[in-house]
C-alpha cells in the first residue's frame, strides 16, 4: 500500500436508493459495498454514509432509515440533501471524501473547505448537469466507469472499472435455452428489443426487472408478455439471480443510448453466460465479440447472433471477468487514485482541450444522454442539438 494512505480516513458517500449492499437491483449501490468492503480490507479506515438497514463492516452512518425506493414516502430532495449535509458536516474527521452520490455534493466541495474529494461519475443523466461537474473540476478529482463515458469538457484522474467478487456467482459450462434481460424498465435499456430478438429468433425469453418507466412498460413491454415465450418474473434477489444469469443462453443488453458500464454484463459473464450487446458505449470495452458474446448492430444483427450463442466458450466468460472485472482489480485502481488525490490534495488546471470543449460546439454524440421524448435542448448558450433514435439506439 501507499505510504500516503497508511491509516487513511475515508468518508464513502453511497447512494441512498436502495440499501447497500441491494437485495435486488441497484449498480451504484452494490459498486459502493464492494468499495467499502474491499478498503477496509487493505487497511483502511473506512466511514460508510448510506441507508439505515445497510450492511457493511465499516462504520455506517445514515440520515434515512431505509432505501428512498423502498419507502416512496420518503422525499428524495430532502434526504439526498441531508445526506450530503451529514458527510459535510463530519469533513474534519476525513482525510479524502468519495463521492458516488453524482453532482450535488459536488455543490457542497465547492462551499465547504472540505478535504480532498474524487467523484465517480456514473454517467451524466442530462446535459445540464455538466454545469456543476464543471464548476467544481477545481474542486474535485474526477473517475470514469469507462473510458467511453467521458465528456471531453473534463479531466480524469483515472478509468476503474467496476468489479465484482466471481465467487459470489456460479459459473455454469453448459448454455441455457432462454435469452435473459435483467435490469430496470426504461427505453433506453432496451427491453422492447430484447423482446422483439427473442420473438424472431424464436427463443423464450426471461425478463427480470424493477419497474422505472411504468407508461414505457405498459405499452412496450407488457402486451408482449403471455408467460411462455416471454415471461416476466418482477425483481429477483440474490440467489435466485445467480441462477437466472447461469441458466441463460446468453443476456441480452441492447441499450438505446451508449452504456456507462453495464455491471449485469460482468455478473452474466462470471456465471459464464455471453452477452449479447449493442456496439456502442462501454460494451466493445467489456464484452470480446465473438468470444465472450457479440457486438451487435441492431435487430437483425442480433437475431442472425442468435443461434450461434450456443457455441461461444461459456468458460472464457468466466475468465474474463476474473482477469479484467474482479472487487480487488477495481480496490487497486481507486486506491491508485486515492494515493494521486492526497498526494496533489487539489486538481491541477484544467488542460487547454477540457476548456475549449467546456465552450465549443463540440458534443458529437447526444444519446449519451435520455430525454422522453428526445428533444431540443441547449448545452451552453448558442448550441441547441436535437436527435431522434433508430430502432439499433443510433442518432438519425
Amino acid at each position: 500500500m501507499s505510504h500516503a494512505l497508511a491509516g487513511a480516513r475515508v468518508a464513502l458517500l453511497a447512494p441512498i436508493a436502495w440499501p447497500t449492499p441491494p437485495r435486488g437491483y441497484g449498480p451504484w449501490e452494490q459498486v459502493a459495498f464492494d468499495i467499502a468492503e474491499g478498503m477496509l480490507d487493505r487497511g483502511l479506515d473506512v466511514t460508510l454514509f448510506a441507508t439505515g438497514n445497510s450492511h457493511t463492516r465499516a462504520k455506517l452512518d445514515a440520515v434515512v432509515p431505509v432505501g428512498l425506493g423502498e419507502d416512496t414516502a420518503l422525499d428524495g430532495d430532502v434526504y439526498g440533501a441531508l445526506h450530503i449535509a451529514k458527510v459535510f458536516a463530519r469533513a474534519g474527521n476525513f482525510d479524502l471524501i468519495h463521492n458516488s452520490f453524482d453532482w450535488k455534493p459536488l455543490t457542497y466541495a465547492l462551499a465547504t473547505n472540505a478535504p480532498p474529494m474524487l467523484t465517480t461519475i456514473h454517467g451524466f443523466s442530462t446535459p445540464q448537469i455538466l454545469a456543476a461537474y464543471y464548476a467544481a473540476a477545481s474542486r474535485s478529482f474526477y473517475c470514469s466507469i469507462s473510458d467511453a463515458d467521458r465528456d471531453p469538457g473534463l479531466d480524469y484522474l483515472a478509468t476503474t472499472y467496476n468489479g465484482i467478487d466471481p465467487n459470489a456467482f456460479t459459473f455454469v459450462d453448459r448454455p441455457g435455452d432462454y435469452l435473459l434481460f435483467l435490469g430496470r424498465f426504461h427505453a433506453e435499456k432496451g427491453t422492447h428489443l430484447a423482446i422483439a430478438i427473442a420473438k424472431r429468433a424464436g427463443v423464450r425469453l426471461k425478463i427480470a426487472a424493477i419497474p422505472q418507466d411504468v407508461a414505457y412498460f405498459e405499452t412496450e413491454v407488457k402486451p408482449h408478455v403471455d408467460g411462455d415465450r416471454v415471461q416476466y418474473l418482477g425483481a429477483v434477489e440474490r440467489d435466485a439471480r445467480n441462477e437466472l444469469l447461469g441458466g441463460a443462453l446468453a443476456l441480452v443488453h441492447m441499450t438505446t443510448r451508449p452504456e456507462r458500464f453495464g455491471l449485469t454484463m460482468i455478473e452474466a459473464m462470471a456465471c459464464g453466460t455471453p452477452v449479447l450487446g449493442a456496439r456502442m458505449g462501454s460494451i466493445p470495452e467489456i464484452v470480446v465479440d465473438g468470444e465472450t458474446g457479440f457486438l451487435c448492430d441492431g435487430v437483425d444483427d442480433a437475431v442472425a447472433k442468435v443461434p450461434l450463442l450456443e457455441n461461444l466458450p461459456r468458460r472464457a466468460c468466466r475468465t474474463r471477468v476474473e482477469t479484467t472485472f474482479t472487487r480487488e482489480r477495481m480496490i487497486d485502481a481507486y486506491l491508485d487514485a486515492y494515493a494521486r488525490a492526497l498526494d496533489l490534495r487539489v486538481p491541477p488546471p484544467a488542460t487547454p482541450a477540457a476548456v475549449a470543449a467546456r465552450n465549443h460546439d463540440y458534443w458529437d454524440r447526444p444519446q449519451a444522454f435520455t430525454d422522453d421524448p428526445p428533444r431540443p435542448r441547449t448545452l451552453v448558450a448558442g448550441n441547441p442539438f436535437e436527435t431522434t433514435y433508430a430502432s439499433n439506439g443510433k442518432p438519425t
